[in-house]
């Protein structure tokens, strides 16, 4: 376990996976994924979520070192997604006399996972605003349904000043992964989270007068510096608009039309020193071209017509920003088709299924790219920049 020091009576008990190639069988994890998991000390003891099976030996060494001998008091269940509930019942086996406190969702969902001795006995169901006394720490317990299951809640220590913050301000990546935190939480928080940002900002609005000192992810880093960077790039994720004035250029190419045509496009932004970047979405990871997508506030889809649509992984990439709910851009769209050019149609057709999309430009390409075309692309790249 990394060794991670937080206070006298919190205490961290996670663990790295360095060995996961997929998080949830589809985000590249090419530095791992923490499950993060925690314990607070006091004249009573809470546990703060378990872990994923993959690393439950693991955890119960770190808790029985942490425990030094002491018996836990209850067990604060904040999301029941495997990950993080994989090991509730080695915990609820081994800890008989533990109470299972968790949202009265995540109690009625719990014997879908897990066959509990005594749990309507055992299990603590509390409601919003609710608090529980450790001794001189006090958890206060808030819903946060849907962010990103509908059983969510997320914890106030009072004291201390830390939230307990569920899968909110998470990120991929192992705890000793040398890599930018805002990179990774942008690619998790929309991949995972993105989903639901009304859900996020109704979450912000019950804790908006909480002096909140720290930040307790149940994946990635302790955040303990910089709160307010943190909360404020939340707010503007959770609110779906740019983080930044910049452009986002995604493409499909099959013989290199397209590409030569995005390529140029890229390149003029440049001149312009406009922030953009480059996917070729055949080639790409995908959940990379749509962390870019929310992060700019412009987007351009080049595709080829493909079997009178869109080439396939071009469709699928628009799946994943419906799926998301992407809004609030600015789009151009470019096509190459010879004979019954189709893309655009077809990708706005698509986008039409997303709110406040703007499609300044359209351009069609019929084979090569023509100097025509280079004049289009110059127009558009000087659009971007006005």
């Amino acid at each position: 376990m990394k060794d991670i020091v937080i206070s006298d009576a919190v205490k961290y008990i996670g663990a790295d996976d360095k060995d996961l190639d997929l998080f949830e069988s589809q985000y590249i994890v090419p530095n791992g994924v923490s499950y993060n998991s925690y314990v607070i000390l006091d004249e009573k003891i809470a546990v703060m979520d378990t872990i994923d099976t993959r690393k439950t030996d693991e955890w119960k060494e770190n808790l029985e070192r942490v425990l030094d001998g002491r018996t836990p008091d209850y067990l604060v269940v904040s999301h029941l997604e495997p990950d993080h509930a994989g090991s509730i019942k080695e915990f609820a086996d081994k800890y008989p006399e533990a109470k299972i406190v968790a949202s009265a969702k995540a109690i009625a969902m719990l014997p879908q996972f897990f066959e509990i001795a005594d749990l309507a006995d055992r299990a603590v169901a509390v409601k919003e605003g609710e608090e529980l006394s450790l001794g001189s720490h006090t958890l206060q317990f808030f819903m946060a349904p849907m962010v990103h299951w509908p059983e969510v809640m997320v914890e106030y220590e009072k004291s201390e000043k830390i939230l307990f913050s569920a899968d909110g301000f998470g990120k991929f990546g192992a705890l000793d992964a040398d890599e930018d935190w805002t990179c990774e939480a942008r690619r998790y928080y929309f991949g995972i989270v993105g989903k639901f940002g009304q859900n996020v900002a109704n979450v912000f609005k019950k804790i908006a007068d909480f002096d909140i000192q720290k930040i307790y992810p149940l994946h990635g880093p302790c955040l303990e510096k910089d709160i307010s960077y943190y909360l404020n790039l939340y707010k503007i994720w959770s609110s779906y608009k740019p983080e930044k004035d910049g452009v986002t250029i995604c493409y499909s190419s099959v013989y290199g039309n397209i590409k030569e045509a995005a390529a140029y496009l890229f390149n003029k932004l440049k001149e312009y020193n406009t922030e953009c970047s480059l996917f070729d979405l055949a080639r790409s990871d995908q959940a990379e071209a749509l962390e870019d997508a929310f992060k700019y506030s412009k987007l351009v889809l080049a595709t080829t017509t493909y079997n009178g649509d869109i080439f396939p992984c071009m469709k699928e990439f628009i799946n994943h920003l419906i799926d998301h709910n992407y809004q609030n851009r600015t789009v151009a769209l470019i096509e190459n088709g010879l004979w019954a050019p189709l893309a655009n149609k077809s990708m706005e057709a698509m986008l039409n299924n997303l709110k406040n999309i703007t499609i300044i430009k359209k351009i069609t390409i019929k084979g090569q790219v023509t100097n025509q075309i280079k004049s289009d692309l110059d127009e558009l790249a000087k659009t971007f920049n006005d």
